[in-house]
C-alpha cells in the first residue's frame, strides 16, 4: 500500500481546500517546493500535486512550482493533475520530470483524448475520477455530470491508463474518514490500479485500507491528515508496510 503525500498548490502556496471549494483553503506554506521536500526525507515513495488553479482555469498555471519540485526531489516519483487538456502540456511535465499526468475534466469531456495519449505516453497516463454519489464531477468538482463512475474507469482501463485516481468528493478535506466501502465497490469492477482519495484520516482507515489492499486499491493519496497531525506520515508508511507488504512506486 502506497501512501502519497498530497501537495496541492494555488496562488504559489501550498494549500488544502475543503470539498473542493477554492474559497474555503487553508495556507500550510508558502513554498510547496520545501514541503516536497520534507515528505521526501520522510520517506514518501511518491508525490500527489494538484495544480488547483490550472484546474479551475483550463491550463497549467503554477507549472513552474512544479518543475522546481521534480528538480528538487529528482528519486521520488511525481503524479500531477490539474489543467492537463493537451499533449503539449503532458509533454512538457514528462520533459521536466513528471512520471505520471492525471487527466481529469478533459477525461470526462472528451474520453476520445484519453485513448490518445495512452497510446502517446503510454503508462504515464493516470485518470481521476471525483465521484458524488456514484457520478462524476468536473471542473475542479463545480459541476456534477451525468457519467457513471465505473462505466467510465471501464472505459478508460481499455483505453490502457496506468491507474484511476477515486476521490469521494463527499469526505475530501472533512477529515471524516475513508469512505471504504465506496471505493473498495468501485476497485472490485476493474483490473487495474485504484488509488484512494478523499477522507484518509488517521491509523485507522491506513488499517481499513489495507485490509481491502487484494481488492485493487493498491495507494491512498492523504493530504489534511498529514498536515494538521491527525496522521503521521511515516508511521502510516511504516504501518502500511507491515500490514500489506512494501509497495513499489
Amino acid at each position: 500500500m502506497l501512501l502519497i503525500p498530497a501537495i496541492d498548490i494555488k496562488d504559489g502556496k501550498c494549500v488544502r481546500l475543503r470539498q473542493g471549494d477554492m474559497s474555503q483553503g487553508t495556507i500550510y506554506s508558502d513554498d510547496p517546493v520545501a514541503v516536497a521536500r520534507r515528505w521526501a526525507e520522510a520517506g514518501a515513495r511518491r508525490l500527489h500535486i494538484v495544480d488547483l488553479n490550472g484546474a479551475t482555469d483550463g491550463r497549467p498555471i503554477n507549472s513552474d512550482i512544479i518543475h522546481a519540485i521534480c528538480e528538487a526531489c529528482p528519486q521520488v516519483p511525481i503524479q500531477v493533475g490539474g489543467g492537463i487538456r493537451d499533449e503539449d502540456t503532458i509533454q512538457r511535465y514528462l520533459d521536466a520530470g513528471v512520471r505520471f499526468v492525471i487527466l481529469g475534466t478533459k477525461a470526462v469531456t472528451a474520453p476520445h483524448f484519453v485513448s490518445d495519449v495512452c497510446l502517446e505516453f503510454p503508462g504515464h497516463i493516470i485518470v481521476g475520477l471525483d465521484v458524488r454519489d456514484g457520478k462524476v464531477a468536473i471542473d475542479g468538482w463545480s459541476k456534477l455530470s451525468r457519467h457513471d463512475a465505473i462505466d467510465l474507469a471501464q472505459h478508460f482501463e481499455t483505453d490502457g491508463v496506468a491507474a484511476i485516481v477515486f476521490t469521494d468528493i463527499g469526505r475530501d478535506g472533512m477529515m471524516t474518514g475513508l469512505n471504504v466501502d465506496a471505493t473498495v465497490e468501485f476497485a472490485r469492477q476493474l483490473t487495474i490500479p485504484v488509488i484512494a482519495s478523499g477522507g484518509v484520516t488517521n491509523l485507522d482507515d491506513i488499517r481499513a485500507l489495507c485490509a481491502v489492499y487484494p481488492e485493487g486499491i493498491t495507494g491512498a493519496i492523504t493530504g489534511r491528515a498529514i498536515y494538521e497531525g491527525t496522521l503521521d506520515f511515516a508511521e502510516a508508511q511504516r504501518l502500511a508496510d507491515e500490514l500489506c507488504g512494501d509497495a513499489a512506486p
